[in-house]
């Protein structure tokens, strides 16, 4: 997919690919030899009908793809743009075995975006009302399928959002330059349309309790994600100047802190940045602290490349782009100047051992040390389930490492209360989170209609 160079996108914060034009799009669909088990089908958390969509492109219809994708998607600009397609349904094309696989996330995108130039959307069709309300704590990926689907099956639905501004992590956590917000404002649009109530600045657990939800609402789906940072727990950690990677990206995506002072969010930036972490949300706080304005940008990883669990894609761009990595090191405190401001990073020097739980070379500590100045640190290492709901609810069942515990459906130990996403699985990908809400949406489907021929059967009696 064509892209802007890297000496014009690290100026700005505008989108670097460029997507596909309608003659690349057909040339890349016609290498799609249509295998009758359509083994990328498998692959795809939300089951989009993938051969169906790319044997239109290569016919030239475009709407109808279009048709075939949104049926499986109510998101395909966004899903387009942020599935790691290579993880998953091109992970599984069978041309991957014989070389390159289909782009079948690059085709995605590409008709969601024909689709949104030319004012095509897809006719909602008659829905039969059901007396049915069902509540959404969290409008991120999950939250999103699961309000779309049983908005379709006619349910009378409420999204309930923390912040000011729905998406979850589409909004906060991803980089105007990966995914452009008016993308996601587009794509959310649809919710809406569907007659998808959506309350602002509730924070369940907080504003309101589950309990008093559950006497207004036949069931509930808690997609609140994994937006706790995990902590480093070295000294130092408190200096100013060290950011989580949520509060920095928040700060950044969500609240333009990029246009200040147009926009009052202010951010320190740095001239020597630090990024600690490996995935694709070091990979998005390192390309935009050198949009920012950072004369060097290095990314600290306790393994090697082929370890890291970020998109090769992202990868690549951030070394377009300027930014360092720095390997087999892990931070082990933190130095600061006479004001209280981070200065330096102390680092412990790792080798890699034998595999780990994850499947890769445990890190091991050398017992050598060294250092680099800073002004400005990023712990991107991970993040925890969002605890607040759990902590005001006893009833909901955590496992260890506070995420909810549920069935193979998203049923949680509450009943007519349900989860998914990331407050279930710890950090997932936004396809992982859009096929939790897919589940639960069935599941809930199910066991309502239990309950009311239960109920119809009571009454008769």
């Amino acid at each position: 997919m064509p892209k802007r160079s890297p000496e014009e996108r690290i100026r700005d914060f505008n989108e670097v690919a460029l997507g596909y034009d309608e003659q690349m799009a057909v040339k890349e669909a016609s290498r799609c030899i249509q295998c009758p088990e359509a083994p990328c089908i498998k692959g795809c958390p939300v089951g989009i009908n993938i051969p169906k969509f790319i044997k239109f492109i290569r016919e030239r219809k475009f709407e109808e793809a279009y048709r075939v994708v949104k049926e499986g998607s109510p998101i395909p600009a966004i899903t387009g743009r942020v599935c790691p397609q290579e993880k998953q349904c091109e992970k599984y094309c069978t041309l991957a075995k014989l070389g390159q696989p289909i782009a079948i996330g690059a085709l995605e995108r590409f008709v969601a975006d024909w689709a949104k130039e030319r004012g095509v959307h897809v006719d909602l069709q008659q829905i039969d009302k059901r007396s049915e309300r069902v509540a959404v704590i969290g409008s991120g990926p999950a939250g999103i399928v699961f309000a779309t689907d049983l908005a379709k099956l006619g349910y009378d639905v409420t999204v309930f959002e923390a912040l000011h501004e729905a998406g979850g992590v589409l909004v906060y956590g991803i980089p105007e330059f990966r995914l452009p917000k008016k993308i996601v404002r587009e794509e959310l649009a649809y919710m809406k349309d569907l007659g998808i109530d959506i309350e602002l600045g509730i924070v369940v657990g907080k504003t309101v309790s589950i309990h008093e939800l559950l006497e207004e609402y036949h069931a509930i789906f808690i997609a609140t994600g994994a937006g706790h940072p995990r902590m480093l727990g070295v000294p130092g950690e408190n200096l100013n100047y060290i950011y989580t990677a949520n509060e920095f990206l928040t700060r950044v995506n969500l609240m333009k802190a990029y246009l200040f002072p147009e926009y009052d969010t202010p951010i320190h930036r740095g001239r020597r940045v630090a990024v600690i972490g490996g995935g694709n949300t070091a990979m998005d706080a390192a390309r935009a602290a050198l949009r920012l304005g950072a004369e060097e940008v290095y990314v600290l990883y306790r393994r090697t490349r082929e370890e890291m669990p970020a998109r090769r894609e992202e990868i690549d761009n951030a070394e377009e782009e300027g930014v360092k990595f720095i390997f087999l090191v892990q931070p082990i405190g933190f130095k600061g100047d006479s004001q209280g401001n981070v200065s330096d990073v102390l680092l412990m020097k790792m080798a890699l051992g034998e595999p780990d739980e994850s499947g890769r070379p445990r890190p091991i500590p050398t017992g050598e040390t060294t250092d680099i100045q800073v002004d400005v640190v990023i712990n991107a290492i991970g993040f925890h389930p969002n605890p607040v709901i759990p902590m005001t609810t006893p009833e909901i069942r955590t496992d260890n490492r506070g995420r909810i515990v549920v069935d193979s459906d998203g049923r949680t130990s509450m009943r007519r209360v349900y989860a998914g996403g990331d407050i279930v699985v710890g950090e997932g990908t936004v396809i992982e989170a859009m096929g939790w809400g897919r589940k639960a949406a069935l599941a809930v489907h199910k066991d309502l209609a239990i309950e009311k021929k239960l109920s119809i059967a009571v009454h008769k009696r």
